[in-house]
């Protein structure tokens, strides 16, 4: 080990390097035996070059480089929903159609779901995992007992499983309770037994008040149909129990008790920004498009282009889809816009407002057949003669 000392420390500062670098520098002279202050600045040096090697150079088309290197390799994707992490039981939409999701940065996913991490206390122990289950799965009617219908007696008659109401927790007083509140019914308890009836004799209100009764959930969250708990191995090899839902509620499930709030995830990208905002949902954004990319084995694609994706969604502080109804249709010249869809809609109420294109941006000059404004073609050259003994003119 090898101690900082005010003049290493001072070596390190006096580079250009961000924060993150410079602590890294830190880290690896901290663990290396006898370093001196020349292999110190040496080691500075060295990663500064590195650092501003890697940069883009100025007037580099950066989002053109990003579509190639995303777009290019997207087209090996195939279109199928796969099976979500080894988690046979719940299906997950992969592929091109969840990348599409994405970009479009769609309401609701078509397969939403969540991976909910637990706190130290419930995470070891199965049972205590299970408390957590119960609290976020929707328990309905069916999975607490029977039913059974009396039309001769318009009554609708609840049998309850006592092993089902002791391991979700659950009384029969409050299973009573829950449908009176819900039904505006009357109910006639005895044990486990559940009774109850439409105020006046109908067939088509008893069989109503068995629908409305299959649809009532008396424990959970209504937006999470099934939750499927698995022993898995972190980072620090150590095994806990994580839960992986059917369906997506992130705001509810991050308050109930037991739960990591601070790892549990939603492939839901609106309800993270809802609750977490923008920065979250921009790195939620991130994550996703590179877990579907490497899902397809497509991992050779650098999170820079995928983190530029995500800056241009969310910088005005929500998030935009790339399309004409987001980012791509909301651009200040009129030749963009028309050039990516409807494209006479754009032209005549541009024309109808007397709208000017500045023609500032790569599209519009290929259009108009002029230089565009990156690399060389931004530079204006001007060649002037100089006569013997003139200074050179501006």
């Amino acid at each position: 080990m090898t101690e900082v000392t005010d003049d290493m420390e001072a070596i390190v500062e006096d580079t250009e390097l961000p924060r993150r670098l410079k602590d890294e520098v830190y880290e690896t002279i901290e663990s290396r035996d006898g370093i001196s202050v020349e292999q110190v600045d040496e080691i500075a040096r060295a990663v500064e070059t590195r650092y501003f090697n890697t940069r883009v150079d100025p007037l580099d088309p950066v989002g053109t480089v990003s579509a190639q290197s995303i777009g290019e390799p997207g087209t090996q994707m195939t279109m199928n929903t796969f099976h979500y992490a080894g988690v046979a039981e719940i299906d997950v939409t992969q592929g091109l159609p969840r990348l599409i999701e994405l970009v479009d940065a769609r309401k609701t996913p078509d397969t939403p779901m969540m991976t909910v991490h637990l706190d130290d206390e419930h995470a070891d122990n199965r049972e205590r995992a299970h408390e957590v289950v119960w609290q976020i799965e929707a328990t309905k009617i069916l999975a607490l007992g029977d039913i059974s219908t009396n039309v001769a007696d318009m009554i609708v008659s609840i049998n309850l499983n006592e092993d089902t109401l002791e391991e979700r927790m659950i009384t029969p007083d409050e299973v009573a309770g829950i449908i009176e509140d819900s039904l505006g019914v009357e109910t006639n308890q005895q044990g486990t037994v559940i009774e109850f009836g439409p105020d006046q004799p109908s067939y088509r209100k008893l069989l109503q008040l068995v629908e409305e009764l299959r649809e009532i959930v008396f424990k959970g969250i209504e937006d999470i149909t099934r939750v499927v708990i698995r022993k898995e191995k972190m980072d620090d090899d150590s095994e806990e129990f994580v839960l992986y839902t059917e369906g997506s509620a992130f705001g509810d499930v991050i308050e109930i008790d037991g739960v990591d709030a601070s790892r549990t995830t939603s492939n839901n990208i609106h309800e993270i920004y809802r609750n977490l905002g923008v920065e979250a949902a921009r790195e939620a954004i991130i994550e996703e498009t590179m877990d579907t990319l490497e899902e397809q084995g497509l991992d050779d694609v650098n999170v820079r282009h995928l983190m530029l994706v995500s800056d241009i969604m969310t910088n005005r502080g929500t998030i935009e889809s790339i399309g004409r109804h987001g980012i791509s249709g909301s651009k200040e010249s009129v030749l963009a816009r028309a050039a990516f869809e409807v494209t006479v809609n754009h032209l005549l109420d541009a024309a109808i407002h007397g709208e000017i294109d500045d023609l500032n941006g790569v599209i519009e000059n290929v259009i108009v057949g002029k230089p565009i404004k990156l690399g060389t073609g931004d530079v204006d050259l001007r060649m002037g003669s100089v006569s013997r003994g003139a200074e050179p003119s501006d």
